[in-house]
């Protein structure tokens, strides 16, 4: 039975959902208009309005190639490129060397990868022929972070992998003086996100906290880095280039382009690459929460055209977690944290808490992102 979602604070409305989309009530702050069409429709149509034409994005690609060519003349790469197998970063790798960079390709193995994302790398390493840097976590440093997540009973139990991931990628680039981070995130699958639903992945101050809390081991290999070193990374050293939004991105097409070229598999689900993160987005968001992810990954292909709104719907109606694959997978799970049944359950069963009950960095993040986006807004960018 799923639980009053006391994090939200809810208060008890009518459900209703989107005339446009597949949003719905189940994200607390969602409004409709009179046309009942929710504030995630319109956020998108008035980005779109402003985005860039075909022509003037094809332009700015090329300028951006050119201009990472010459900086990486003569050195042994020009980029550095996160990879997990799944198709948004694998796609990215893919138009890279069709582009013609030469890109360090980073992977981190938090421990919890699946077979398919595995071989999908080995692929793409193989067919691109480049160089690739596999970041292997300690597995009980790992396991004792993730637990303290889900014993804090906060809404982004995902984040000991991405937070690790992204410092992992950010600390190798500055080690090999890679200016150029070339990313696989893209608004044409992940423009719609219910913040309500998600925490800031990066606030390691909000990470410590819950581990000093919930932890029984140091983290001594669990890579980390400074607050001020991270937005002196992120804001200022190392180039972020988000370079599917520069390209007619389509998801299915992209599938079938990696299918046919680097003999790549899908894996089933968004981000489901990670055992890990199927479980947590398939059971326990749902479950403890109320969140079906895939109502905005849904969403986003809607509102981008890439499907219809009867298709989400219908989307909607499958089972996202098959009795036989939860059962297997949280067998699995369990055993690999350590940990009993019972005790999962009384995890599921604990309050849910706020990230911001704990140490955060909350409010200089936010304000460095808005501030950023503001002078992004004034710069023309």
């Amino acid at each position: 039975m799923k639980q009053e979602n006391t994090l939200h604070k809810e208060i008890h409305r009518k459900y209703k959902v989107c005339t446009q989309c597949v949003m719905d009530t189940s994200d607390p702050d969602i409004q409709f208009d009179e046309n009942g069409i929710c504030n995630h429709c319109r956020s998108y149509d008035e980005f779109i309005q402003n985005f860039p034409d075909a022509k003037a994005r094809e332009e700015k690609l090329a300028n951006i190639v050119a201009e990472i060519k010459e900086w990486g003349r003569d050195k042994e790469y020009d980029c550095i490129l996160g990879l997990s197998g799944g198709v948004d970063s694998s796609y990215v790798a893919y138009k890279s060397k069709e582009l013609g960079l030469r890109p360090l390709i980073v992977h981190f193995d938090s421990g919890w990868n699946s077979e398919i994302a595995v071989k999908n790398i080995e692929n793409i390493i193989s067919k691109l022929g480049f160089d690739l840097y596999t970041f292997v976590m300690d597995w009980e440093e790992m396991r004792d972070l993730q637990l303290s997540y889900l014993k804090a009973s906060v809404v982004n139990a995902d984040i000991p992998q991405d937070y690790a991931f992204f410092t992992v990628l950010y600390k190798t680039a500055a080690k090999k003086n890679i200016k150029y981070y070339i990313s696989g995130y893209n608004y044409q699958t992940e423009f719609i996100l219910p913040r309500k639903w998600v925490y800031l992945s990066r606030d390691v101050r909000n990470l410590s906290a819950i581990h000093k809390t919930y932890g029984q081991i140091p983290l001594r290999k669990y890579p980390t880095i400074s607050f001020i070193k991270d937005l002196y990374y992120v804001y200022h050293k190392i180039k972020r280039i988000d370079l599917l939004y520069y390209l007619d991105y389509n998801k299915q097409e992209a599938m079938k382009v990696l299918e046919e070229n680097v003999g790549w598999r899908y894996y089933g689900g968004k981000h489901y690459e990670s055992i890990w993160t199927r479980f947590f987005q398939g059971y326990y968001l749902p479950v403890k929460f109320n969140i079906d992810k895939r109502r905005a990954h849904l969403s986003t292909l809607v509102v981008t055209g890439q499907i219809t709104r009867i298709e989400a719907l219908e989307e909607l109606k499958k089972d996202p977690y098959p009795t036989d694959l939860l059962n297997t997978d949280m067998e699995f799970v369990l055993k690999k944290l350590g940990i009993s049944k019972q005790e999962f359950e009384d995890i599921m069963k604990s309050p849910i808490r706020n990230h911001r009950e704990f140490a955060s960095h909350w409010y200089i993040m936010e304000t460095a992102r808005r501030t950023k986006n503001i002078f992004s807004r004034l710069l023309g960018k």
